[in-house]
């Protein structure tokens, strides 16, 4: 025989309290106490209860589920960090969290945004490609994507981050340092490069732009080219890119960062492992998706009408990590 679950009052008459307060501490609202709601929750877990999303919804109109609509690539190694991120704020915050990914396509991703709203989520988080539609959805929408971005909710610093990389290659005396993206049109990669290139304004620096498939295959891009040219500092938009950059170097004999320095951003979990040590920028991720979560659950509660929410901070300042790849521009 299948065993029946749990109850609200099951757990209430654990702890000896109201099967109110029981519900209050496990939906996030009314006055409950942080560590009463840790117990609860601790005993919420050892019964096995799971809240009816559909008993919630006819209660308060509400499912308690949002949606992560819409990665912009699942498979890049970012985006798991991402979705991890949102998902713990989410669940520390009493929501659940269907996730759909759009393959890096703008229109997959406005067609799995309507598709999370047609399963009744209470509202979204928005990674965004650039030109995918959020607006009149019927819902509200936390967008995490750059400070710079239209209707942006709270993302990390990308220019702030980009500056303290710029900084820390002044500091180490490079005079000619390359600028590398692969999406000329990702307001989040013209921000970062954008503060990297403020920081060096008294140094020379150029921009080129390669899609991924000449990265992949080699062609179009050949560091070696950029060093003979005097180039000793290679600046790129990612941790992903800077592996690429790194690897092509070596093999061509150019050694890093005796002879050339290599830095990327988002510190990926095998910056830290490659040899030399990648110099990156990290995001705090769980400060951002606790943020966007925050300001989303408020405006679900108080049946906010904007399409967009706004926080009380738009911005997560980044941090650099400084490794290996970097070091003192060679003595010409």
């Amino acid at each position: 025989m299948q065993q029946r679950p749990p109850k609200l009052s099951e757990i209430a008459e654990r702890l000896d309290i109201s099967a109110a307060t029981v519900s209050n501490a496990l939906s996030g609202k009314g006055r409950v106490s942080a560590d009463l709601a840790r117990r609860i929750r601790q005993v919420a877990d050892e019964l096995g209860y799971v809240p009816s999303l559909s008993a919630r919804a006819l209660r308060t109109g509400l499912t308690g589920v949002i949606g992560l609509g819409v990665l912009p690539d699942i498979g890049n190694p970012l985006f798991p960090q991402i979705a991890q991120a949102i998902e713990n704020a989410a669940t520390d915050a009493g929501l659940g969290v269907l996730i759909a990914d759009s393959r890096g396509s703008i229109k997959a991703q406005t067609e799995a945004i309507r598709h999370l709203k047609d399963h009744g989520v209470d509202g979204m988080i928005v990674v965004p490609r650039r030109g995918t539609r959020v607006a009149n959805i019927g819902c509200p929408v936390a967008m995490i994507d750059s400070p710079s971005t239209p209707g942006n909710t709270v993302s990390a610093d990308h220019w702030g981050g980009g500056f303290l990389l710029g900084e820390h290659l002044a500091a180490l005396g490079h005079h000619k340092v390359l600028l590398v993206g692969n999406n000329h049109d990702s307001i989040v990669q013209n921000d970062r490069l954008g503060g990297v290139r403020a920081a060096l304004s008294s140094v020379t620096t150029e921009t080129v732009w390669l899609d991924g498939a000449a990265f992949a295959g080699g062609a179009g891009f050949d560091a070696t080219r950029w060093y003979a040219k005097g180039f000793t500092a290679f600046v790129t938009v990612s941790d992903l890119q800077a592996l690429k950059v790194l690897t092509h170097l070596q093999d061509a004999g150019v050694s890093v960062p005796a002879m050339a320095s290599v830095s990327g951003f988002d510190d990926l979990m095998f910056a830290s492992a490659v040899t030399p040590g990648l110099t990156t920028v990290r995001m705090d991720m769980p400060a951002v998706a606790a943020i966007a979560i925050g300001a989303l659950k408020q405006a679900i509660e108080t049946r906010t009408d904007a399409d967009t929410v706004q926080a009380v901070q738009d911005r997560v300042p980044m941090t650099l990590v400084i490794r290996r790849s970097t070091g003192p521009a060679q003595q010409e």
